[in-house]
């Protein structure tokens, strides 16, 4: 029998600040227990699971470098402890990196590439079990609209996260016999400190060549994330939703 929304956990990577914080407030909201990971702010871990707890939910920040099988297994080994193994897992933490494809040395290819692509995988392949042994899960991975229709100055990002777009899509077809659905969120911009390397005009312009005339609000995708991952969309799998305010179609 599945469980009610209030007994599932979720757990959110890089779910200290930004789209991450945002999408563990909504999950929040329904009483579902929440896992907050994060690698450095620790602190940003702290407030926002502090918001999480005022409604009144379990709340847990685990920590681990998700380029490590190794940190993984003890961030798993804890959420257990707490009986918080993910029915749910948002894998949003993420690392950008902007320039010219000619100046990316390999040590910054890499660190984008183990970040976004390997610590998803490891992420995911630590959780899937438990998924499918109960027969119902959900993964949500939230990419960019860069892993959609690339952009220049971002090619090392955009392959990432294109390379995400394609896991997405894969594992959704290896999954779903089992009851357990993949799918990602590809934003568009969305308004959060991985936006500061712009000024105010760049960051004008932009929002002036997006149909909505804005960038969207973390609050926004995270409603998404929340939709996907409720038992009632388990026939949408293997989808790539780009929250983009019309400016890619």
């Amino acid at each position: 029998m599945l469980k009610p929304l209030r007994e599932m956990t979720v757990l959110v990577t890089g779910g200290s600040r930004g789209i991450g914080a945002a999408i563990a407030e909504r999950f929040a909201t329904v009483g579902m227990k929440v896992g907050i990971h994060y690698l450095g702010a620790h602190e940003a871990a702290n407030e926002t699971a502090r918001r999480c707890l005022k409604h009144g939910t379990d709340v847990l920040t685990v920590t681990a470098d998700l380029r490590s099988k190794e940190q993984i297994e003890r961030m798993k080994e804890k959420l257990a402890k707490h009986g918080m193994i993910p029915d749910i897992l948002v894998n949003n933490a993420g690392i950008a990196h902007y320039g010219m494809l000619s100046d990316v040395t390999e040590e910054e290819w890499d660190n984008v590439m183990n970040v976004n692509l390997k610590g998803m995988f490891l992420c995911t392949q630590s959780f899937i079990p438990h998924m499918v042994s109960q027969k119902y899960g959900r993964i949500v991975n939230v990419s960019s609209v860069w892993g959609i229709a690339g952009a220049s100055c971002e090619v090392v990002y955009s392959t990432a996260k294109g390379g995400m777009n394609a896991f997405t899509k894969a594992l959704a077809k290896e999954l779903a016999p089992s009851g357990v659905t993949v799918n990602a969120v590809a934003p568009g911009p969305v308004e959060t400190a991985m936006m500061a390397r712009f000024e105010t005009a760049e960051k004008a312009a932009i929002a002036e060549d997006i149909p909505a005339g804005r960038f969207a609000h973390p609050e926004e995708i995270a409603s998404l994330v929340y939709f996907l991952a409720l038992p009632e969309s388990g026939y949408i799998t293997g989808q790539i939703i780009s929250p983009n305010g019309g400016w890619h179609t």
